[in-house]
């Protein structure tokens, strides 16, 4: 059990991270259990975990701030192994090197450094550039699979749900509605049939229609040539 001093301590950190939240990294501690805080790292720009989302853990003995947490990350990220502890000075690797001024802000932004650099260490691995950016881009779907990270980190869902739906409508302006491709071409052929169709009826028009003063000219030449045989008598 954690004791009063460890409680006191721990929810004054969590309400300094409320107040002033620290750049690329949320902590908050569990519903459950003061003593298991849950984070999530950002990745920095211009490094090969840029838009990357990292979910881990961070386990405080009862006795802290005296003796240091264990810290682990459960998002694959390509520089540290998931669900192990990794091994920092202001982890429970080195007891002999925690100082209590440090605060889980300080642990995190160092967690953070940390990470963007090569150094081996207990718990790291070592991948490509292009393996750590293919984790980044995969890491909040990943991340959004687990019920205790969208229980805690509804802004990352959120996130997440406005991702995939600009991806779909991306998808949909690039891939039109074949029902739309098939209706142009049909709406083609039916202007064109009716074009073809009226073109059809001026014609036939033309030939039907008969000028009267034609026929009135017709009418009078056939009654002169009628009446020449009676004008001879």
């Amino acid at each position: 059990m954690a004791e009063k001093s460890c409680i006191k301590r721990l929810q004054k950190e969590y309400r300094a991270l409320c107040k002033e939240p620290v750049s690329h990294v949320v902590a908050r501690p569990s519903p459950n259990d003061i003593l298991e805080w849950h984070y999530v790292l950002e990745g920095s720009e211009g490094t090969p975990f840029a838009g990357g989302y990292y979910y881990g853990k961070i386990k405080f003995p009862s006795e802290y701030p005296y003796k240091p947490p264990g810290i682990s990350m459960t998002t694959p990220n390509g520089r540290f192994m998931t669900q192990k502890k990794i091994c920092l000075s202001m982890s429970d690797f080195h007891p002999e090197s925690w100082n209590p001024m440090w605060s889980v802000s300080s642990i995190l932004t160092g967690l953070l450094s940390f990470m963007m650099d090569n150094s081996p260490t207990t718990g790291s691995v070592n991948t490509t550039v292009a393996e750590k950016q293919r984790l980044a881009k995969a890491s909040l779907v990943f991340n959004c699979k687990n019920p205790t990270f969208r229980k805690l980190f509804p802004e990352y869902v959120d996130k997440y749900n406005q991702q995939q739906l600009s991806e779909k409508l991306s998808a949909e302006q690039v891939s039109p509605d074949p029902s739309q491709e098939n209706s142009t071409p049909m709406l083609e052929r039916v202007i064109n049939s009716v074009g073809e169709d009226a073109l059809k009826d001026r014609r036939i028009n033309r030939k039907q229609s008969f000028p009267t003063w034609m026929m009135f000219l017709l009418v009078s030449i056939f009654g002169v040539v009628m009446a020449l045989p009676l004008l001879q008598l």
